[in-house]
């Protein structure tokens, strides 16, 4: 792996996971020292981060970790909803729906308040049936972008046992739809599980001071 894409795969994950939160100064030098790269693999790795939207410049010197609000939330909730619910149409159009059979007894049998990190690797094992079932790379890259932002925003809700298996519930609904063909079912459980995922989220957000 080069450089860069090292300093960008563990930037990366820190952003997402909150060990870099907004706000965070990514100096140069000593972020260089620290990922072990020098400084120009540095730069190319902030500039992917850039342009992914994940930090940006306070100044000509000096790098942040962009924030997240309310705004920016539903924001990419509106184009994730487009993607998706067109995703889950096309999927549940396609020849070969087993993987989908397969993934709904899973989210059926599903205890993510237990086991948080598991259940998220199913999701995102969902979300790459998904993908190959689409065969088109113009969505399929779409959705990785809203995806990147995403796994930031999805940690805000991650603490509520209550949510996350109505989740469990919600995409069994959406693997079942998409295994039987069902492509209007489909696309309205994903509009509905995405409409109760950004409500809990926003109301997880702390509130503004006056």
């Amino acid at each position: 792996m080069r450089a860069s894409d090292r300093a960008y795969a563990t930037l990366l994950d820190e952003i997402q996971s909150g060990a870099l939160p907004p706000g965070a100064v990514l100096a140069e030098v000593e972020q260089a020292t620290r990922l072990g790269v020098s400084r120009t693999p540095l730069r190319e790795a902030l500039g992917r981060l850039a342009a992914d939207g994940l930090v940006e410049q306070a100044s000509p010197r000096v790098t942040v970790v962009a924030g997240i609000d309310a705004d920016d939330i539903r924001a990419l909730f509106t184009v994730r909803r487009a993607l998706e619910e067109m995703a889950a149409r096309l999927a549940a159009s396609t020849p070969d729906r087993s993987a989908f059979t397969a993934l709904a007894a899973e989210f059926a049998a599903a205890e993510p308040s237990d086991r948080a990190d598991a259940y998220y690797a199913l999701i995102a094992r969902f979300d790459a049936a998904i993908d190959a079932a689409v065969v088109n790379e113009y969505l399929t890259s779409a959705l990785r972008t809203v995806r990147t932002h995403l796994v930031r925003v999805r940690r805000m809700a991650r603490d509520n046992p209550v949510r996350l298996r109505e989740s469990a519930r919600e995409h069994e609904l959406i693997a079942s739809a998409i295994a039987a063909g069902d492509a209007d079912l489909a696309a309205h459980a994903t509009h509905v599980h995405l409409h109760n995922a950004l409500t809990t989220i926003l109301e997880s957000l702390p509130e503004e001071q006056p």
